[in-house]
């Protein structure tokens, strides 16, 4: 901002702590709070010697935080302050209690600089800890998910299959797979599953599957056991209205283990096609130990018609 005339001087005042003036002697010591000061130059200083005003450089110099009176001073006188204006060319440091929240900008954290990421661990935030403002690293608030979010596959138009064939290794012991509000083709399909083995979709007898069932229409309960070429994760008899769907997740168990044969549960729900609820749950294993690297979804008849498909990774 330019000025009409001399610019206003801004600096560091300080009030020295009170001295006592010792018979003959000219040189003091400049404190403020028990700490020595040093002044910009002695033009920076204000000192009062028995009421009056000294000259700078006539009446007293100034070396370091050391005052020097041009001639040594008698019992009976008295420095009745001593002031430090600090360093006129700029803001320097402000004095104490002068900045206030009121004095500050509302853009002084501006976010001009926008992340485009998560923050790194070292990253800093600022908190106030009973009134104290403190610093504190983003790897000390950040939350720690349970389930990371793999894959997503939205269906809206008609598909044989949804197939997984990445993001399945040794990174995880265990992986999630949700389906939301999948919609058939045909009126009255089951929804099944097959695994990959090194890259093969098997369709073989080897899932040994078992089930139970709850038909809210019917009010009845039913079970099965057996081998079969796929799991059942779907109620049998999934209804393909408008308003009728099917929605549940499965966990396979570690899929590269080669030590173990595969384990999978999970559960689901659907409307059917006669318009009612039906409760499933599953579980099972695929009899092999080799390791599981895909996994195929599809309709034991007809199309996916629509469907939300997530695929995520529990630590």
């Amino acid at each position: 901002m330019a000025y009409i005339g001399k610019e206003p001087t801004i600096g560091n005042f300080q009030k020295c702590d009170a001295i006592s003036v010792v018979d003959g002697q000219a040189a003091y010591t400049l404190q403020v709070g028990g700490t020595n000061v040093v002044p910009e130059s002695v033009n920076h200083m204000l000192v009062s010697l028995n009421g009056i005003l000294q000259a700078p450089t006539d009446s007293f110099t100034v070396s370091g935080s050391t005052l020097t009176f041009a001639s040594n001073l008698a019992t009976g006188d008295v420095i009745d302050f001593v002031m430090i204006l600090g360093n006129v060319l700029d803001l320097g440091v402000p004095s104490d209690n002068t900045v206030t929240a009121a004095k500050l900008n509302n853009d002084i954290i501006s976010g001009t600089t926008a992340l485009t990421s998560a923050p790194d661990d070292t990253d800093e935030f600022l908190v106030s800890d009973a009134g104290t403002l403190k610093r504190i690293d983003y790897s000390l608030i950040k939350s720690d998910p349970t389930h990371v979010l793999l894959e997503t596959q939205t269906i809206s138009s008609a598909v044989a299959q949804v197939d997984f064939t990445s993001n399945i290794d040794s990174t995880y012991k265990a992986y999630m797979l949700e389906f939301n509000n999948v919609h058939p083709g045909d009126d009255g399909p089951a929804l099944y599953i097959r695994f990959s083995v090194g890259g093969t979709f098997q369709t073989g007898t080897d899932y040994k599957r078992m089930y139970a069932r709850l038909d809210s229409g019917a009010a009845s309960y039913s079970y099965s056991a057996s081998d079969s070429s796929t799991f059942i994760i779907g109620v049998n008899d999934i209804g393909n209205a408008a308003e009728e769907s099917g929605s549940g997740r499965f966990i396979l168990y570690d899929p590269s283990n080669t030590t173990f044969t595969k384990l999978i549960r999970g559960d689901s729900i659907a409307v059917r096609d006669n318009n009612r609820p039906e409760l499933f749950h599953f579980g099972g294993n695929l009899d092999t130990t080799s390791a599981v690297d895909g996994i195929r979804l599809y309709m034991s008849s007809g199309n996916i018609d629509s469907g939300i498909f997530k695929l995520y990774g529990i630590t």
